[in-house]
């Protein structure tokens, strides 16, 4: 396959951070939502989770437009975020635990989706509007939890 460039190429890469990104927020509040105690902060989790889920549908979709079948996160960063998510809640097994663990990925997510955002340039409106549509959700869900730090 070859790799398509300009606006079209710069679309498709946006599309696909966006779709590792959304998998990879999925994928953290699940490894969190069972260790929640607050049923507030569960409901919070719940419904950032459901926010991802609706917005990975619409990636999905712009992706089928562009044949593209997405993509995936990095495994290592996975696995990194798993034995993470674990050590610090077998040390502190709390909900300050979990609002920690999901701001640092938060964080992450945003500082990614802005280093996206801004390097391919040249994507259509509409893909970089689901990415920062993508940062909003994260830096809601990060000052949803702060008062559980």
């Amino acid at each position: 396959m070859t790799e398509k460039v300009g606006k079209d190429g710069d679309t498709v890469k946006l599309l696909r951070e966006c779709d590792s990104g959304i998998k990879m927020g999925v994928e953290a509040i699940d490894e969190v939502l069972g260790k929640v105690s607050d049923e507030k902060l569960g409901d919070m989790l719940k419904k950032s989770k459901y926010e991802h889920q609706v917005l990975g549908t619409e990636v999905e979709k712009e992706l089928d437009i562009h044949n593209d079948e997405g993509k995936s996160p990095n495994p290592a960063l996975k696995g990194m975020s798993w034995l993470k998510t674990n050590a610090m809640y077998f040390a502190q097994p709390d909900d300050s635990t979990v609002a920690d663990l999901i701001t640092d990925g938060c964080n992450m997510g945003v500082k990614s989706l802005s280093r996206y955002i801004n390097q391919y340039k040249s994507a259509d409106r509409k893909s970089k509007n689901i990415a920062e549509r993508l940062v909003n959700i994260e830096l809601n869900l990060t000052e949803g939890v702060r008062a559980y730090l």
